[in-house]
């Protein structure tokens, strides 16, 4: 994994390694790119792509004859005289991806992915060829899950390196320019420096906040628990719909709010509601709730259908996403809440919180049915109604 600034040359070093794969013998390679065009423009036919540093008089580690390889665009393919052959792929499109099979892939601006977890899933799904199979990521770094999983992975070998590392190459007046304007700028931190900041500008939740919230955790005794469910239009785990949030919180007698545990699921009506069920007793929860405004009705259904005896609340949304998760990121602000150790998905998805919306994967399920839970137990004069039963 190579997280290096714009300019440092990284689609060259890629370029290099694909070429140095084949002339070792590997034979099916995939390069996938954010967009078809970025494929074809930049990996393959730009300055520093794949056509640039292959020649005719090129031979494998072997002594035969390799050559440059016959391009055919139609087909998204290059093929080398050794029967080696590279895929073009794009992630806007992971379903391309569910099939083929690689020895090696090339991920570039693996950051700017659009579908990025799908991808990434698809591509590691068909790594599935040779001895040893292996990935080369070239990539500006973003705060994004699937960039911090793969950077922390111990099977991962991460290469930095900043724009200024190859200046010896670039234009001068462009580095003039780049750091008058950007230098010790967040965007030139990201951008020029590789540097893989955690936190987003604007977000509601830093890692700052997460990394207290969770400092000498210990329970003490609840004066009240609840299971906080948010619903989605996922139909099970082979759905490509949301998960279903599913969240326990509490309320300390020290007046403290505490996160007791993620059991997010991705599962049949059945599956999520047993889980939730599963939850409200192990817990020794008062209350299960859930939005009533998408999917309230269903839910109800699906507790009771599962126990009868269970509490259950709904509570009904008049205000945006946002708005609501204001009050309870200041509570974070103020030291009352406190996280166990294990949820890292969920903080995740509380620092891609902004106040101009959500910048993570798909959609806020966890941080949703946690603003739900930490309102119903630590906000008062919030504009929702609540309706209970049992």
């Amino acid at each position: 994994m190579i997280l290096a600034g714009r300019g440092f040359g990284k689609t060259r070093t890629g370029a290099e390694w694909v070429r140095e794969q084949v002339k070792a013998g590997v034979k099916r390679v995939g390069l996938i790119a954010p967009t078809a065009s970025d494929a074809r423009d930049v990996m393959v036919e730009g300055e520093s792509g794949l056509l640039a540093v292959c020649w005719a008089g090129d031979r494998t580690d072997d002594g035969e004859p390799l050559g440059r390889p016959a391009y055919e665009p139609s087909k998204r393919r290059l093929t080398w005289q050794n029967g080696a052959v590279a895929t073009m792929f794009s992630a806007e499109e992971p379903e391309r991806l569910r099939g083929p099979q690689h020895e090696r892939i090339w991920a570039d601006e693996l950051a700017a992915w659009k579908y990025l977890r799908e991808t990434w899933d698809m591509a590691m799904f068909g790594l599935r060829l040779g001895d040893r199979p292996r990935t080369c990521i070239t990539t500006t770094p973003k705060p994004l899950p699937v960039v911090r999983e793969i950077a922390k992975d111990e099977r991962t070998v991460v290469t930095r390196g900043s724009t200024f590392d190859n200046a010896g190459n670039l234009a001068p007046s462009f580095l003039r320019a780049i750091e008058d304007k950007y230098a010790g700028t967040r965007l030139g931190r990201q951008e020029l420096n590789a540097e893989l900041l955690d936190d987003v500008p604007g977000a509601l939740w830093t890692r700052d906040m997460i990394d207290e919230a969770r400092k000498g955790v210990r329970l003490p005794d609840m004066s009240r628990i609840v299971v906080s469910i948010d619903p989605s239009g996922t139909r099970g785990d082979e759905d490509e719909g949301d998960s279903i949030g599913i969240i326990v919180a509490g309320k300390g007698v020290d007046g403290i709010g505490y996160i007791m545990a993620d059991r997010t699921c991705k599962l049949s009506p059945d599956g999520w509601g047993r889980r939730s069920v599963a939850a409200y007793h192990e817990f020794k929860a008062d209350r299960i709730i859930a939005e009533r405004n998408f999917g309230g009705a269903m839910v109800e259904h699906v507790i009771r259908t599962i126990d009868r005896s269970v509490s259950y609340s709904e509570v009904v949304a008049s205000r945006g996403k946002i708005v609501r998760a204001e009050p309870v990121a200041a509570l974070y602000e103020q030291g009352k809440v406190r996280h166990v150790a294990g949820m890292e998905r969920l903080e995740d998805q509380m620092c891609s919180m902004t106040s101009d919306g959500y910048l993570g994967e798909g959609s806020p399920d966890r941080v949703d049915a946690l603003v739900w839970a930490l309102t119903e137990l630590m906000v008062t004069g919030s504009n929702y109604d609540i309706r209970a039963w049992g």
